[in-house]
């Protein structure tokens, strides 16, 4: 189940992050990861009072708030990256940090995965750097490689986080990753005083990219239930090849 759930989350990460990317070439990364974000919070907290469960813990909403620190930063890396860079090789270096730095921190915290799945790691992470040679390279990546880089090491930290969290306080930990991640996008966004008006027909995108973020979020969260971290993080890092 837990594979299933992963390889789900990475389906929908890979839609989120093209949709994303799309719209962020045409509207900025900014005004595209903030419509995401509201939209994807809005879903998040509507699916905890459908889901409902037991109340918050500490332990929960910190590692859930940490969690949407890291990936709202991310979020605006990736799209800056996919808006100015190659999509084809942002996007796989983004993931190649995604996988790398949940599995490492899995096995300092203990996680022993067994022969096959370390085998199945070592040919990952290879295989996701490979989907970058299935598209044209042109041009200068001296920036988005570096913003490519960037969300890699945050989204490694997101799938950290909500592997932390636990399982036994329902989607609260899913729900306080989805408002931290607008509480970073909304500070990013005053700070910078860019104009941030969309027009209703532009912000398809943006909003799917939101829904699609916020369902692949609830199959990781989920899919570390029933599998490591190592194993869970790296499978989801394959949303590149989607």
């Amino acid at each position: 189940m837990g594979i299933v759930l992963a390889l789900a989350a990475a389906l929908l990460y890979g839609s989120s992050d093209f949709s994303g990317g799309v719209a962020a070439r045409r509207l900025g990364p900014l005004r595209v990861s903030l419509i995401g974000c509201v939209v994807a919070t809005v879903l998040g907290w509507a699916a905890l009072g459908v889901v409902g469960g037991p109340g918050p813990s500490v332990h929960a909403v910190a590692w859930g708030l940490a969690s949407g620190v890291a990936g709202g930063a991310g979020t605006l890396m990736l799209y800056r990256g996919l808006a100015r860079g190659q999509m084809s090789v942002v996007g796989p270096v983004s993931a190649v940090g995604a996988a790398v730095v949940p599995v490492v921190a899995g096995v300092a915290l203990g996680e022993r995965p067994g022969l096959l799945a370390v085998a199945g790691v070592l040919v990952s992470l290879p295989a996701i750097v490979l989907v970058a040679a299935s598209g044209s390279v042109r041009g200068r990546l001296g920036g988005g490689l570096f913003d490519g880089l960037a969300a890699g090491l945050a989204f490694g930290i997101l799938f950290i986080g909500l592997a932390q969290a636990g399982r036994n306080d329902g989607l609260w930990p899913v729900a306080s990753e989805q408002a931290g991640t607008l509480l970073v996008t909304l500070a990013i966004a005053v700070k910078s005083r860019q104009p941030l008006r969309v027009p209703v027909r532009a912000a398809g995108l943006p909003a799917l990219a939101g829904v699609t973020g916020m369902a692949a979020t609830v199959a990781y969260f989920y899919a570390t239930h029933f599998s490591m971290l190592a194993v869970a993080a790296v499978l989801v890092s394959l949303y590149p090849g989607f």
